[in-house]
């Protein structure tokens, strides 16, 4: 699937309220505006958000996502979309958002305006069972694993399975250990999260992400805290879980190297928007400036210290 979207500084009105009033009709990301703080968010947006959401083109769709924290705006008016069956990675600096973003497709947290839809479903309008329900589709590996510190690495993979399914113990045994022997861990399922080392603890917590079999997996920053050996063995393991179970996979860093290593799709996220967003090749040959700096590592361009 070829894919390649370049974002605008700003929409013309709201997505979200064009998408309900012409179902079916083409709705353009904008067009640029003067804004010096937006500059390089612009372009001619191709990608046609208004479509039916059960066209499993798009796993994710933001319209227009606006959330302030303390009165600043961290998302400020997102426009994206993460394809079906891809690895997509979420990149963009430190404090631009990216975390909030996941919260948000999650349920944790929900717009002031705007809209987020996961798999067909509009996240800030669903019910408490309806939006359990959806996490369930839904894995997560957070930074360290998130594990339970005085549960075995056994217990740990099971907990979403006695907690969410009506499987018997018998079942859930097969389970967790297949998931274990996948990452690598077949031999560590009695082990306590503390015996682990800090690449173990990241495998273990993909093992619990990839148990409930979801359609969504989402990593937050998966690299973070290890070497770059061990962050290059930890990208090997998604691509292999990737071929082997599919979904939609969503890797949130700032870490370039796993971009170029696993990224299939890349969306640049900056100011609480997206600079632009596409296939991979495409993105690493961006003549956006800021694109261009970020993925190169450059010390000159539109990114400073600030």
């Amino acid at each position: 699937m070829q894919i390649t979207t370049i974002y605008a500084v700003e929409s013309e009105g709201s997505i979200h309220g064009e998408r309900e009033g012409a179902a079916g009709s083409d709705v353009g990301l904008g067009v640029g505006e003067d804004s010096e703080e937006f500059q390089y968010h612009s372009g001619a947006g191709d990608l046609d958000l208004a479509g039916e959401s059960t066209d499993h083109e798009w796993s994710i769709r933001c319209f227009d996502v606006v959330k302030r924290l303390a009165g600043i705006p961290v998302l400020n008016g997102l426009n994206v979309a993460i394809p079906d069956d891809m690895i997509t990675v979420v990149l963009g600096p430190s404090g631009t958002g990216k975390s909030v973003l996941i919260k948000h497709l999650i349920g944790l947290m929900f717009p002031d305006s705007g809209d987020v839809q996961v798999l067909g479903n509009s996240v800030p309008t669903l019910t408490m069972p309806k939006l359990l329900e959806l996490r369930r589709r839904i894995g997560v590996l957070f930074q360290d694993g998130a594990l339970f510190g005085s549960m075995s690495v056994f217990d740990n993979v099971a907990f979403p399975l006695r907690q969410h399914t009506d499987m018997s113990e018998g079942q859930i045994g097969e389970r967790v250990r297949q998931r274990l022997a996948d990452v690598g861990l077949a031999d560590a399922m009695d082990d306590s999260p503390s015996q682990l080392s800090g690449g173990m603890r990241k495998r273990a917590g993909f093992a619990r992400a990839l148990v409930t079999e979801p359609d969504i997996v989402i990593f937050d920053e998966p690299d973070s805290g290890l070497d770059p050996v061990r962050t290059a063995l930890l990208c090997e393991l998604i691509q292999e879980m990737h071929e082997l179970h599919g979904g939609t996979y969503i890797v949130v860093t700032h870490n370039i190297a796993s971009a170029r290593q696993i990224g299939e799709y890349i969306a640049l996220l900056w100011r609480g928007r997206i600079v632009e967003a596409g296939d991979a090749e495409r993105m690493f040959s961006s003549e956006n400036p800021f694109v261009r700096q970020f993925l190169s590592g450059s010390a000159s361009g539109p990114l400073g210290m600030d």
